[in-house]
Order: structure tokens, then C-alpha cells, then sequence
């Protein structure tokens, strides 16, 4: 009685077999022969073909046993074991209790393929009910301990060997594995499918939204469908393909993303928060990533086009700093991108603008401009220009003296310190 108690605790104790044996068997040399047994034969071999025919008249029984004590066992599936989700139990109890009878004094799998794909689609069935998998196998352990049970009422079991009892524990605790396996199978499988198949709806609807789409509200039908609130504003981002790992996760499920020729797109709602900003920052922090500025849903093709312009002419340059690289905001670079638009006319403007640095030596010009350039972003302020250029501001002063000595009454019309800031921050030297 002491081993069939031991016995019908195993399966639900979850610990391996080896253990089990450790416990049940504590002289070394028995403990030893056991586990080099069952790493190479089934532990179903060693079990009499006889326990099989005595059973097999009572498999209703036992079936009938299992299907009552389920919801019981496992509160998860108190429902009535009716319609679809009762004849799938009923099958699975069923197959699985008749193959275990097939099994005694042979070398057979644990599982036919037809057994295989019964209990992977329970585990997909799991996840289509929107239940964890651990309930499963909990009725399985289940099963488990009422087949037991019935097999030692049916079976005069204190006429078994040790080593024919320890089989017999050890064949229904693998066999559960097995089947456990094969749901834990389907299980993943069904999740994997269903986040592939979510991820294509979502960029779909990524697609249609940088086109545009809002006439027959497919749109709004698609977001439902994926669980994704339509936003008002949203700013489209590109971010090259060799810095898109992670990505998603940290962008969380309020980012759209699909990939587009060597660049990842994405679309992401945007209000006029501070931190909606804050927040896409920190998410794309570390990628040479360009926001493209805010528009409504219905025109997120104009960001992505201004997005898409200002990486291939080059405007504004990712910032470095504690975090890593950090995007570029197109809003930001505006200007730049406007100059950079029409570089020959830029070009242009350049050669005039800055002809009065011709002939100074490479290093004196490359100091006067960017003096110059600072001087007219900070309107001529000297304690501005020194912070920025980490000079002192007395050499603001002697600069902006030789600056004003070559450009002379330049520096006091507006429209040529326009084209000189203009000029100055295309990149022009």
C-alpha cells in the first residue's frame, strides 16, 4: 500500500524519474541498475503484456472516472463536458489510455503520430481558449493518478516484483511527459503562428496608413481587428537595418513596424505631449534612427517622405552622449534640409557668400566660419559663443574682429547674415 501511494504521488510531484528512483530505492547498486535501464529501454519493456489485457474491459470506466474528476481537479475546466471542448477531452482520454495499453512489454514510441497530433491540438486548443498550458497539464497528471488507481484495483499489485511496480509508475509518469511534450508542442506552434499572422495584419495596416487609406474605413477595421487605438497624429520613423534588433519590444505595441527595402519603417502615435517625444527618444536611443515631424494619420506619407529625404541628403547628425546615439527629429533640421534640397544652388550661394575666406590657410578659415556660424546663430553674443566654441571670450572678441575686418558692412545686412547662416549650416567651409 505504502508503494502505491508513493506511486500515485509521482506524477503530480513533477520531479524527474531519477529522483523518484533515489527515494523509492535508497541501496545504491539497485538505483544505479534502474536509471541505466531506463536511459536506454522504454520503461514499458519490463512490464507484463498481462496488464494490458486486464485492463483494456475497463477502459470506459476509467475514461468516464477522468472525465469527472477534471473539473474538479483542475477548476480551470469546471464547465460542462459538452460540445466541442467535451468530445476533445473525451478523445484525448480516450487515445491516450488506449495507446498506453498498447505499450506494456514492448519497445513502441509513447505516442502514434495520429496520438501526436491529438494532443499537439489540444495544447493549440489552449491557446485559442486564452488558457495557460500548465491547466492541461495538470488534468493530465491527473489522468495519471485515477489510471493508477485503477490499475491497482484491478490488478492484484502486491503480487508484483518491486522492479514490475517501479515499471509501472515510471511507464505512466514518461508516458505523461510524452504527451505533455507533444501539447507543449502545439502550444507554441499555435502562439508562433498567431503572432506571425498578428505581425502581418499590423503591417498591413502600416501600409495602409502611409498610403493614405481612409475612404471606405479599413483602416479603423484593421486597427480594431489588431487592437491598435487609431491615433489622431503619428510621426513615421526609419531606422536602418543592421540596428533594428529589439526593436519592437522596446518600442512596446503602440509602434507599427515593417520592414521597407534596407530600412525598417515605423509608425508611431504622436500627440503634443512632451513625453510622447520622451518616450520614441528613449525607445530608439542607440539607433541611427530619423523621426520625420507629426502629421495626421491620413498624411503620415509626408513624414515618411521628409523622413526619407533627410537620410539621403545626409541633414543632422545623431548625437552621441551617455545613452548612445541618439535619432535624428527632422523638425529639428528643418533648415538644413530645405538648403540641401537644391545643393547647387546652395553651392552656389557658398562660394559667394564666403568668397572674402579665399586664401586664408585651411585651419584660420575652418576657425573663422565656425566663429562666424556661432556669432550668427547667438546674434553676437560673446558669453554664448565662447561656451559653445570652449574658447575664452576674449578670443570670441579677437575673431569676430578679424571676421568683421574681411566681410565688413556683410555682417550688418539681414538678408546676408540669412544666406550665411543658411550656407554655414548646410555644411559649407
Amino acid at each position: 500500500m505504502t508503494s502505491i501511494v508513493a506511486f500515485e504521488a509521482l506524477p503530480h510531484l513533477g520531479v524527474r524519474r531519477t529522483l523518484w528512483l533515489q527515494k523509492l530505492f535508497p541501496y545504491d547498486k539497485f538505483r544505479e541498475d534502474a536509471v541505466a535501464q531506463a536511459t536506454s529501454d522504454p520503461p514499458w519493456l519490463s512490464l507484463p503484456a498481462e496488464v494490458a489485457t486486464v485492463i483494456r474491459p475497463v477502459v470506459t470506466d476509467i475514461v468516464e472516472a477522468i472525465i469527472e474528476g477534471i473539473p474538479r481537479d483542475v477548476p480551470v475546466y469546471a464547465m460542462p463536458m459538452e460540445g466541442r471542448f467535451g468530445q476533445g477531452v473525451r478523445q484525448g482520454v480516450t487515445v491516450a489510455l488506449n495507446r498506453f495499453l498498447d505499450l506494456p512489454g514492448t519497445r513502441l514510441p509513447a505516442l502514434s503520430e495520429d496520438g501526436k497530433w491529438v494532443y499537439e491540438s489540444l495544447g493549440r486548443g489552449e491557446v485559442r481558449s486564452g488558457r495557460s498550458l500548465e491547466s492541461l497539464l495538470a488534468a493530465y497528471r491527473y489522468g495519471a493518478r485515477v489510471t493508477f488507481r485503477a490499475i491497482s484495483r484491478t490488478v492484484d499489485v502486491s503480487q508484483l516484483a518491486p522492479d514490475v511496480l517501479l515499471s509501472l509508475g515510471e511507464s505512466l509518469f514518461a508516458y505523461i511527459d510524452e504527451l505533455s511534450a507533444a501539447s507543449a508542442q502545439g502550444y507554441a506552434q499555435e502562439q508562433s503562428e498567431r503572432a506571425g499572422e498578428q505581425q502581418r495584419l499590423r503591417g498591413e495596416l502600416l501600409e495602409m496608413i502611409l498610403r493614405g487609406d481612409s475612404s471606405d474605413g479599413g483602416v479603423a477595421r484593421l486597427a480594431a481587428a489588431v487592437g491598435w487605438t487609431l491615433p489622431e497624429v503619428v510621426v513615421v520613423a526609419l531606422v536602418p537595418f543592421p540596428h533594428v534588433e529589439g526593436l519592437r519590444a522596446g518600442l512596446g505595441p503602440e509602434g507599427l513596424v515593417a520592414e521597407r527595402g534596407t530600412d525598417v519603417v515605423i509608425v508611431y502615435p504622436f500627440g503634443s505631449q512632451p513625453s510622447r517625444r520622451r518616450e520614441l527618444d528613449r525607445a530608439l536611443r542607440g539607433r541611427p534612427a530619423i523621426v520625420g515631424p507629426a502629421r495626421p494619420w491620413q498624411q503620415a506619407g509626408e513624414s515618411l517622405h521628409l523622413a526619407t529625404s533627410a537620410g539621403a541628403h545626409g541633414v543632422g547628425t545623431p548625437e552621441g552622449g551617455a545613452g548612445g546615439v541618439a535619432p535624428v527629429w527632422v523638425e529639428d533640421h528643418l533648415a538644413e534640409l530645405v538648403v540641401h534640397a537644391e545643393p547647387l544652388a546652395t553651392a552656389e550661394l557658398a562660394r559667394t557668400r564666403l568668397a572674402p575666406l579665399d586664401g586664408l590657410r585651411p585651419a584660420v578659415r575652418e576657425r573663422l566660419t565656425e566663429t562666424l556660424l556661432s556669432w550668427l546663430r547667438h546674434q553676437g553674443q560673446r558669453a554664448p559663443i565662447a561656451e559653445e566654441l570652449f574658447v575664452h571670450q576674449q578670443t570670441v572678441g579677437y575673431r569676430v574682429a578679424q571676421l568683421k575686418e574681411l566681410f565688413g558692412e556683410m555682417l550688418d545686412d539681414p538678408e546676408a547674415r540669412f544666406e550665411l547662416e543658411l550656407v554655414l549650416r548646410a555644411g559649407h567651409r
